[in-house]
């Protein structure tokens, strides 16, 4: 009979062939780090409920002692990693600006991808982790990287104040961003280029709609022009 494998949250001698890997002496910002990559990693992965200290602790090589040192317990660790990821996606969103309307979209899109590519288990963790109730940190921590992105978008649209249609519109396309994100992730199948120019191609189409309803909108779609549309 083959050895069987654990799952994060089970307990037992994890055996010579999963030993923990030797500690080494780092500074208190890079042990911190460490722990909150490895628990980035098991969150984006499993469900959060199912990911325990020891898991984390033992994908890190530290002891469960030094995480519950460094962090109080899951819950500070979980929301300490989240932040941490959500800090690095507002770092990569920053506008460059210089460009159309529409190519700063472009170029902020390609900028959310690259974080999405360069920290799969941070993205992951981030919209798809956490309990079922996020109306505590968690949830605040996702929206705040959603108002983030809403802002920036329309900013680089020139549109001002957003009305209930453009708002709605933009909101929505954010939405299918997430999803794109996750779903790229998972299977692999199309090409970040083909896929970036869709979900612009995505974002023209819903803002058409939207100008049919909405004067704003409408104005919008006149400032990035049709012809933009790669």
């Amino acid at each position: 009979m083959g050895a069987s494998s654990r799952a994060p949250g089970e307990r037992g001698n994890p055996g010579p062939d999963r030993a923990r890997p030797a500690r080494r002496r780092l500074s208190v910002d890079r042990r911190r780090e460490e722990l909150m990559a490895a628990a980035l990693e098991l969150f984006g992965t499993h469900d959060a409920e199912d990911v325990s200290i020891d898991d984390v602790a033992a994908a890190a090589g530290a002891s469960r002692a030094l995480v519950y040192h460094y962090f109080g317990g899951k819950q500070e660790l979980y929301v300490a990693a989240l932040r941490s990821a959500a800090q690095e996606l507002t770092e990569r969103l920053r506008p460059v600006g210089g460009g159309t309307a529409l190519a700063e979209v472009a170029a902020g899109l390609a900028r959310y991808f690259d974080f999405v590519e360069d920290h799969a288990a941070g993205f992951a963790a981030l919209l798809r982790g956490g309990p079922a109730n996020r109306a505590g940190e968690v949830g605040e921590i996702v929206e705040g990287v959603r108002r983030l992105m809403f802002k920036m978008i329309i900013n680089q649209l020139r549109a001002g104040e957003p009305g209930p249609a453009l708002r709605i519109t933009l909101r929505s396309w954010i939405a299918s961003v997430e999803t794109a994100g996750l779903d790229w992730l998972e299977n692999r199948d199309i090409g970040r280029p083909l896929l970036e120019r869709m979900l612009i191609g995505q974002l023209v189409a819903l803002l058409e709609v939207a100008a049919g309803q909405d004067g704003q909108v409408r104005e919008v779609l006149d400032e990035i022009g049709r012809g933009e549309v790669a």
